[in-house]
């Protein structure tokens, strides 16, 4: 197809504007499901795909897509943003995923509008949906926060009842990961590790369902929300988002949660959109105290009060439990740790290396020496990690390539800092020690005090 020159971009004039969503397989699908899936007066052409390795080249399928898109929607790589723009004459670029920096953001902006199109971006009014029951949200200013341990412990102690609450049914809501067969993940609901296993979820996957489930949290996700929702609903008397990167959440929050990172405390108002986040949040959570020098807890503390003027802030405590110590000593140990927190996420590393480092008679054995190739490619494009396996495991040739790495590295144990199992995905020939960030509160107010506050205020108690 040649390109459309620009006298004459709109084949049509008083047809449906020709729109691509620039998305990585989460917020994109939900912004296009509620706003634009019915409308006549839109016509998307493409959706372009970034951040996440493998989930371009696939087509969002019509059993999603809805009857006016009976052959479905093509999923392109981000890079091809011009050639697409150009051969569909697309009128409007939506930009639709997250923790990116400002910068970053306005460098796909510039190129949408050099290409005659133009940016967009869908807030939390167009893109919210309302649900019948009380709903709790859990977000962050940037990925490696700690929501997912907050999520957690904030819906054990909401099945357990709060003081003066009654038990609640809980059913948590996870941001989307729908990194496979799309149809197939319209919507997932995980009761017990074998529902995660049947779906033949990735690493990232995994490292978020997997902890809610063994804590004995019911788990929703997948591709079509609406239809979560109402599923969730139907067994729950709350529901409580946890959230994806520094996304905001899919279902208007009564009571919204963001966590904030005292090692990180200068990263307040520098990725999108957890600025946007962390200026509509009703409570802020203060999270690493415990591992933050304590000048760098005042300036986050400084800074939360500037872009939050007058929401309540709570210092967390992250420690990281090691499941057997005794394993690590005088051996060679590699560490694996959460990927999407040392990727894109911009950590050099993560909770097993903190959980190792300065132990006495340990030797960190560096896995970027034994690097499989498709390994090796992850520290060239993120060259910020350090002396640590990424977790990365999208597709089956990825986790051999872990085992690989592991094979060659001559380490004697290996120190898992996932959120999962690591063992039970990836095939490991020596001893596997988990490293776990939990939640603990560092003074006054409490977490739980707010929110039974919130449930109080809320009827829901």
């Amino acid at each position: 197809m040649e390109p459309v020159s620009p006298m004459s971009r709109r084949p049509d004039p008083d047809g449906p504007v020709r729109t691509v969503i620039c998305g990585a397989g989460g917020r994109d699908f939900h912004n296009f499901n509620h706003v634009y899936r019915d409308d006549p007066g839109v016509q998307v052409v493409a959706f372009t795909a970034t951040q996440i390795p493998g989930i371009d080249r696939r087509r969002y399928p019509a059993s999603l897509a809805g009857r006016l898109y009976p052959e479905g929607i093509p999923i392109v790589p981000e890079a091809d943003l011009e050639a697409v723009c150009a051969v569909e004459s697309v009128e409007r670029v939506v930009f639709a995923y997250s923790d990116v920096s400002h910068a970053e953001l306005m460098h796909v902006g510039a190129r949408a509008l050099a290409a005659g199109a133009d940016f967009v971006l869908l807030g939390p009014e167009s893109t919210w949906l309302e649900s019948r029951r009380p709903v709790i949200a859990v977000s962050a200013v940037r990925t490696g926060c700690g929501k997912s341990q907050t999520a957690r412990y904030l819906s054990r102690a909401l099945a357990d009842g709060l003081p003066g609450c009654a038990p609640l049914r809980v059913a948590v809501l996870r941001h989307p990961m729908p990194y496979g067969n799309l149809a197939a993940q319209r919507v997932q609901r995980f009761a017990t590790l074998a529902d995660i296993d049947a779906a033949d979820c990735t690493l990232e996957e995994r490292e978020e369902y997997e902890p809610h489930v063994a804590a004995g949290n019911l788990l929703f996700a997948g591709v079509d929300y609406a239809a979560i929702l109402a599923a969730a609903e139907a067994e729950a008397d709350l529901i409580l988002w946890d959230g994806g990167n520094n996304d905001f959440p899919f279902v208007r929050p009564d009571l919204h949660i963001v966590v904030t990172d005292a090692l990180r405390p200068d990263q307040l108002d520098t990725h999108h959109p957890g600025e946007a986040v962390l200026r509509a949040a009703d409570l802020v959570i203060l999270n690493k105290v415990d591992a933050a020098a304590v000048g760098s807890v005042e300036r986050l503390a400084e800074g939360i009060r500037r872009l939050a003027p007058g929401v309540p802030q709570v210092r967390a405590a992250s420690p990281v439990v090691l499941d057997d110590p005794t394993l690590l000593a005088g051996r060679r140990v590699l560490v694996v740790d959460d990927g999407p927190t040392i990727t894109h996420g911009g950590m050099a590393f993560g909770a097993g290396y903190q959980a190792v480092r300065g132990l006495p008679g340990v030797t960190l054995v560096d896995p970027r020496q034994s690097a499989h190739p498709d390994i090796a490619r992850v520290y060239a494009q993120y060259p910020h990690i350090g002396p640590v396996l990424p977790a990365v495991g999208y597709s089956p040739a990825q986790r051999a390539a872990l085992a690989a790495t592991i094979a060659a590295s001559g380490a004697d144990v290996v120190v898992a800092g996932t959120p999962i199992d690591f063992a039970r995905v990836v095939p490991v020939d020596r001893p596997v020690v988990r490293a776990r960030y939990a939640y603990a509160d560092a003074g006054e107010p409490r977490l739980l005090d707010l929110v039974r506050e919130f449930l109080i205020a809320r009827g829901a108690a």
